[in-house]
């Protein structure tokens, strides 16, 4: 029987000159050595910076950390900051980065802005990536799928995406609100990537659409399924006996056109902002995986944060998180049914049984080395 673990609070309270949040640790570099020109304000009391070893040691409340006025906005520095979001901002993890900015220039009076470049204007995920890894500080933050960080060393980020891991929105955030969510959060600042993950949020689960009309897993051996270039995606496509085939998230609805791929897949939110529909108006609700997202900031943008405005990136973190885990079903649903009513063919999937007998091997493959991390995930369900 599997062994069950105790989910933590999502988030410890944060005071004045402290970090917490959604499972990040206080940083390896103490907030006190931020460089001298964004260096929190001398006359700031000194009781009001924790110690370091003691940083999330008090329990918080369900707000989110603490109020505006614990912060000395009177004397921090002005901060712009770049966050990247492939999405448009009215999908559900659009929102988040709207809930995100919203909470951070508040906290702050407005010192802190957050410049939200939606809709992929500044490139896929991996272009976000390999810009924030290449360091220049162009783009600070962005929000990513858990397994973007597969192909920069992520092996434990991998198993957040292995199909039919997480068996419900529940099980995720007992997963995102534990302890164990930190040491996967942790793991691309621990590799030295030049990046850390902040907080956790979701988008759903992640269907299969295409553009031929299909009514179950058998339709889709031989078809050209768009995966981005992923080795969990690969397998899984491979193992439902499609064909993979590698291409960039901004050319899918063209490939979707024109025939160079016959499906795709996303979650449902995405698939209909992204104005799939129109190109591939078949979607089956296999529900491979949960669409686990993550928000990472650059080493060097966070660096040059004062102490307090470390603790406002986190807490306004802490707040977009709980409005993604409060809002994302209702939303999900709401399109499911715009779509329903326009005309999409939605397929339900009565058995799950055959699609998870069929991505056995890329589970197999992909927890080598990790066994005993990914069942800690497979029994916070």
């Amino acid at each position: 029987m599997k062994k069950k673990l105790i989910s933590t609070v999502l988030c410890a309270a944060m005071v004045a000159g402290s970090l917490t949040g959604c499972g990040l640790k206080t940083p390896d570099t103490p907030t006190t050595a931020a460089p001298a020109e964004t260096q929190a304000p001398a006359e700031a009391p000194a009781e009001t910076q924790a110690p370091a070893d003691n940083a999330g040691s008090e329990a918080a409340d369900n707000t989110g950390g603490t109020s505006s006025g614990a912060y000395d906005t009177a004397n921090m520095p002005e901060v712009t900051l770049v966050y990247a979001e492939v999405n448009p901002l009215d999908t559900i993890v659009g929102q988040m980065a709207t809930d995100f900015k919203t909470k951070a220039e508040e906290l702050s009076d407005g010192k802190i802005k957050i410049d939200v470049q939606a809709s992929g204007v500044l490139g896929s995920e991996n272009d976000v990536l390999d810009t924030m890894l290449g360091g220049g500080g162009t783009i600070d933050m962005s929000r990513i799928s858990a397994f973007a960080l597969t192909s920069y060393g992520g092996a434990k980020s991998m198993l957040l995406s292995l199909p039919y891991t997480f068996v419900s929105r529940e099980h995720f955030w007992n997963f995102a609100t534990s302890d164990l969510a930190q040491e996967f959060l942790l793991e691309s600042q621990e590799n030295g990537s030049g990046v850390r993950g902040l907080w956790y949020g979701e988008e759903g689960f992640r269907h299969f659409f295409t553009t031929k009309e299909i009514s179950g897993i058998e339709d889709l051996k031989g078809m050209k399924l768009r995966v981005s270039n992923d080795p969990v995606m690969n397998g899984l496509v491979e193992g439902l006996g499609a064909s993979p085939t590698v291409v960039s998230f901004n050319e899918l609805y063209s490939a979707l056109q024109t025939g160079v791929v016959d499906g795709a897949e996303q979650p449902i939110a995405n698939y209909k902002s992204n104005a799939f529909p129109e190109v591939a108006p078949t979607m089956i609700l296999d529900g491979h995986t949960l669409g686990a997202v993550q928000v990472i900031i650059t080493d060097e943008a966070w660096n040059k944060l004062t102490a307090d405005q470390q603790a406002i990136i986190m807490e306004a973190g802490t707040y977009a998180s709980q409005q993604n885990r409060a809002n994302s079903e209702s939303k999900e649903n709401e399109v499911l049914e715009q779509l329903k009513s326009e005309g999409v063919n939605i397929v339900e999937v009565a058995d799950v049984a055959p699609w998870q007998e069929a991505t056995k091997k890329v589970i197999e493959d992909n927890t080598k080395g990790n066994e005993e991390l990914y069942q800690k995930l497979l029994d916070l369900q």
